[in-house]
């Protein structure tokens, strides 16, 4: 390809710092996609952007296939060409955009992690009384108990816990609030850091959980201190707080089978997202099918002798 053409490259880049203000990381990320669409046009002596046609395109997805990319690591690079070429349409380079008819390529559907409850049990069997350590075991028991996104974990204020009734109030996604069970342990962990929270709490802070140094507690903070007690209690995968989130779902799901349930508790607005915790083991699912479905239970009826 010649040589002005790799110029639309540092246009576009600077076109999506300084008029869409993407961060300098995504920036970075879709030139380092579009610097490998160049190479390969290159070696494959086209000379200008405007004759790349559709299966250049597909051709090139084709090459990364072959040299082993993932579908969603081409899903991304089809992307970062479909809005570069956008880009190129609007600046009157081309007439017509070459990936607009392109599908790319199916991506496996990439179920959500968990502890199991051994580990669970591990991670929240935190050593000491301190004050933070006594922060943190609430904060644990409470992400694991009732299912709560980190930012929902963080927004608590004290208005929103209920003692006496073990219930919780988080505002989610769409501003839409639900009130969640608190279990056992985590109300008993949530009174034993009332009784030390006025201890490092400035006077006028309202959050349920607050720093050392008397504020709310950060997002960042609390994903490093989860990363530290998963470290210290010797948790061998990585643990970060909404691994908790997905344990609790995964838990109860393998519990009660209650997808609509689980769905109204994860403040989920669509079944489908609630769907991907129903990784059942497929020798229990079997199990339970010998056990209740009538045809299966039919051989365990004695049969009655031909006449």
């Amino acid at each position: 390809m010649l040589d002005g053409e790799k110029n639309w490259i540092d246009r576009f880049a600077r076109h999506l710092e300084f008029e869409r203000r993407l961060s300098p990381l995504t920036s970075k990320s879709y030139r380092r996609d579009l610097e490998l669409f160049y190479q390969w046009s290159t070696g494959s002596g086209i000379e200008r952007w405007r004759d790349i046609d559709s299966e250049h395109v597909r051709s090139f997805a084709a090459s990364c296939y072959r040299k082993g990319l993932s579908a969603r690591s081409i899903q991304r690079q089809l992307s970062a060409l479909r809005t570069f070429f956008r880009f190129l349409v609007r600046e009157k380079q081309l007439k017509k955009h070459p990936v607009q008819a392109i599908r790319p390529p199916k991506a496996g559907k990439r179920l959500p992690g968990n502890l199991d409850a051994d580990r669970m049990a591990r991670l929240l069997d935190l050593p000491g009384n301190s004050p933070i350590v006594t922060r943190d075991r609430a904060i644990l028991e409470l992400l694991y108990s009732s299912g709560l996104r980190l930012s929902e974990l963080t927004g608590l204020n004290l208005g929103d816990v209920d003692i006496a009734d073990a219930t919780v109030r988080v505002t989610g996604k769409g501003n839409k609030e639900r009130i969640l069970p608190v279990g056992r342990l985590a109300l008993a962990a949530l009174k034993s850091w009332y009784q030390m929270r006025a201890t490092i709490a400035d006077a006028a802070e309202q959050a349920v959980f607050v720093s050392g140094r008397g504020g709310r507690i950060s997002t960042r903070s609390v994903q490093a201190r989860v990363e530290y007690w998963a470290k210290r209690q010797g948790i061998d995968v990585r643990v970060y707080p909404h691994l908790l989130r997905h344990s609790f779902a995964t838990h109860l799901l393998e519990s009660s089978h209650d997808l609509r349930g689980v769905q109204e508790l994860l403040g989920h607005a669509n079944i489908a997202t609630t769907q991907v915790y129903t990784h059942l083991d497929f020798q229990h699912l079997a199990q339970i099918y010998d056990q209740t479905h009538p045809r299966a239970r039919l051989k365990d009826k004695p049969r009655t002798p031909a006449k």
